[in-house]
Order: C-alpha cells, then structure tokens, then sequence
C-alpha cells in the first residue's frame, strides 16, 4: 500500500469522524462537552461490539486520533487487563492503556495557560 492511499484514508475517515461532530454542533442544543462525551462513549461502544477495530485497521489515524479513538484505546486497555488480572483490571485498565495521553493533554494544557493569558467571556 502507498503512502498516498493511507494518508488519502486516514484523512477520508477523521474527516467524516469530525464532519459528524460539525453537523452535531450545528444542528443539535447539545453543548461541546456533552458531544465530545458522546465521542468517547461512542469509541467505547463501538469498541465493545467489535466494530471500531475493524476501522482502525482501515484507517489508521484517521480513527485512533479523533476521541472515538480515545474510547476505543479505553476499552481495548479494560479488557485486556480484565484479561491479565480479572475485575480489578476492569478499573486499571483503561487509565494504564491512555495514561500518556492524559499526561500530554495535562502537560501541554497546563503549558499553554501559562504562556498565554486567557480571558473569561
């Protein structure tokens, strides 16, 4: 397979993860937070019953790095602690599985703050 082609898939399937979330926002009273939440269940869901893997393998990145990804990369840490260590790999899992992914977002968050002065609306 080219590059091309996977970047051309990555970009076709993130670009309609992301149109889907457009058209919520435009089209719907649901405020961010609530679609981004939705995202994340989605992932999760999607996940579980074993169709979002099938996507990832398709696209790539184009499926991993929107928050459905995130939702996928929770359940797919669940179970496969729920599978190494029982019931308590049910509530370690999915931290352990996205664990760096949370440090960046609250490094980078926090980096951003103190460069920039942000101002309440």
């Amino acid at each position: 397979m080219t590059i091309a082609l996977m970047y051309l898939k990555a970009f076709l399937v993130g670009g309609l993860i992301c149109t889907f979330g457009e058209l919520l926002v435009l089209k719907t009273k649901l405020s961010p937070a609530r679609i981004l939440v939705c995202y994340i269940v989605a992932g999760v869901l999607l996940s579980a019953v074993g169709l979002y893997g099938p996507i990832v393998s398709f696209a790539g990145a184009g499926a991993t790095v929107p928050l459905t990804g995130f939702g996928h990369a929770l359940c797919q840490g669940v179970i496969f602690s729920v599978q190494e260590s029982g019931l308590i790999g049910a509530f370690t899992g999915g931290l352990a599985a996205t664990a760096g992914g949370i440090a960046a977002a609250i490094f980078f968050g926090t980096l951003v703050a103190l460069v920039f002065k942000p101002k309440a609306k």
